[in-house]
């Protein structure tokens, strides 16, 4: 299983360096039948930085693509938070981030990103760097 970090959505998104490689793993997971997962925090992070920047066209716009991708959306719950607190805690990574990690802790997962902060942790979880 992969995580998706919001770096590496947006990345696709956008079209920036790396994108390549998110759409390769995008059409991989359509044919192998599989789905990638990302936190809501994730998510949520996503929807505002193109609220703020695109306006409400644009994320209606996303969102609809989003939704045609092989992503599913994981809630958050007491578990995951007490991970990512601890993996916050412990690796100094970003809030965020912190549930990115415990997200791929817990499905055994590899995260998907570009976000250098996660050489925090690259002996803990499995990361596929798209730059």
């Amino acid at each position: 299983m992969k995580i998706l970090d919001s770096y590496a959505l947006m990345v696709y998104l956008e079209k920036e360096s790396g994108h390549e490689k998110v759409e390769h793993l995008f059409l991989s997971a359509i044919e192998k039948d599989e789905i990638m997962s990302m936190t809501t925090l994730n998510y949520g992070e996503i929807y505002y930085l193109i609220l703020s920047e695109c306006g409400q066209e644009k994320i209606n716009e996303i969102e609809k693509l989003i939704q045609s991708l092989p992503i599913e959306i994981q809630s958050i719950d007491f578990s995951l938070s007490r991970e990512a607190a601890k993996i916050r805690f412990h690796k100094k990574l970003s809030y965020i981030n912190s549930f990115t990690a415990a997200l791929a802790k817990a499905k055994r997962a590899e995260i998907i990103t570009g976000d250098q902060e996660f050489k925090l942790i690259e002996g803990d979880v499995k990361i596929y760097w798209i730059i």
